[in-house]
């Protein structure tokens, strides 16, 4: 097979591969890849950095980008007082979550973010990068500080308080993302969080209508959820706990039957299906006649060393499985990868469970979750 080929097949295995790895693979020295790759980007059959391919059509997440601040108390959490407490940092933030699995699980994903022209800020889209996730499309602010969210954690690893100072996505206007038109017209799926502006939101949803990309929009607290425009004709899947819906519906959702008619009402807004998360007591999906629901898995208290990050790694999965599925997605085998990813992340250090690797879901579905 010509070293073209060759190299193109590598490409396909691995759109991410560096050029000094092809190089290495193919005995050619690193000008003469540059070469082979420049010739098949002018062929079309691959799109430019991170080689991606036509038929490889990244997930593109806007969103959040933050740096993370984890306080947990050594003892008993007592509330009024100082507490003893141990500080970690990491890279957060729900779309940058979202983007960082997806890339750990091997699909070829972008970011669209705000971030200042900090050393935070300079270091989130580095460590991006370092993981696979093209972030040409961010916005660098001078003079603004990167997003920050602190998070006070009990000796258990619960989250008790968590303060989030994100006003630099007030920055990602719809003004902006009309210079990233054509980067939203050429992904495969939009995944949104709702720390995002209304209006903003919106135009992202009436772009994914007129470009025919499916779009996902993933809420991120209650006081936020105004944020999620009323008309939601188009919208492929809302990812919300029970809290954010309560607080759309503008009621109290005690049982499964009020959940269940306020995702009708979500529904009626247009939204074509709706997951929502239960914590312990696991997930509601809307199907075809309805709703059905997927009991949570339980998790040793050993294996809980920090919650933080586990619902964007459901969020996740989900997200991956609509972009391996199309077009039909199954909803209990996409919540089901949620709570796999879930119970990963929970029983690690980090945001993102450094274990995620391309395959992880190539298990049957019954073998993904074990009691």
């Amino acid at each position: 097979m010509p070293k073209k080929e060759q190299l193109y097949e590598l490409i396909r295995s691995n759109p991410f591969i560096s050029q000094q790895d092809l190089a290495g693979h193919l005995g050619l020295s690193r000008s003469a890849v540059a070469n082979y790759i420049a010739t098949l980007v002018r062929e079309r059959r691959i799109l430019g950095r991170a080689y991606v391919l036509p038929d490889h059509r990244p997930i593109l997440c806007v969103g959040a980008a933050n740096l993370d601040r984890k306080l947990r108390t050594i003892g008993k959490l007592t509330l009024n007082t100082s507490n003893p407490a141990r500080q970690t940092e990491s890279f957060g933030g729900v779309a940058r979550n979202i983007a960082e699995n997806l890339a750990r699980l091997g699909a070829p994903t972008a970011l669209v973010t705000a971030v200042g022209g900090d050393s935070s800020g300079r270091a989130l889209l580095s460590y991006a990068d370092e993981a696979g996730i093209d972030t040409r499309g961010a916005l660098r602010v001078d003079g603004a500080a990167s997003g920050t969210y602190t998070a006070v954690l009990d000796e258990d690893g619960d989250m008790r308080v968590a303060l989030a100072d994100m006003e630099i996505n007030e920055s990602l206007t719809p003004d902006f993302l009309a210079t990233r038109e054509q980067q939203r017209a050429g992904a495969a799926l939009i995944v949104a969080d709702l720390n995002l502006p209304r209006e903003t939101v919106a135009t992202l949803l009436e772009g994914s209508r007129r470009d025919g990309v499916p779009m996902v929009i993933v809420a991120v607290s209650e006081p936020k959820i105004d944020r999620l425009p009323r008309d939601l004709t188009g919208l492929r899947l809302l990812i919300l706990n029970v809290g954010e819906l309560a607080a759309r519906a503008g009621r109290p959702l005690a049982t499964a039957a009020d959940i269940a008619a306020a995702c009708a009402e979500l529904r009626r807004d247009g939204v074509r299906d709706v997951i929502v998360t239960r914590g312990a007591q696991g997930a509601m999906f809307t199907t075809a006649t309805g709703i059905a629901a997927l009991e949570g898995q339980p998790v040793d208290a050993p294996a809980v060393v920090d919650v933080t990050g586990a619902g964007d790694a459901f969020g996740a999965a989900v997200c991956w499985s609509l972009y391996n599925g199309q077009p039909e997605l199954d909803l209990e085998t996409a919540c089901r990868r949620g709570q796999l990813l879930a119970a990963m992340t929970i029983a690690c250090a980090q945001t993102v469970c450094p274990q995620l690797a391309p395959g992880l879901f190539d298990a049957p579905v019954q073998d993904l979750v074990t009691d």
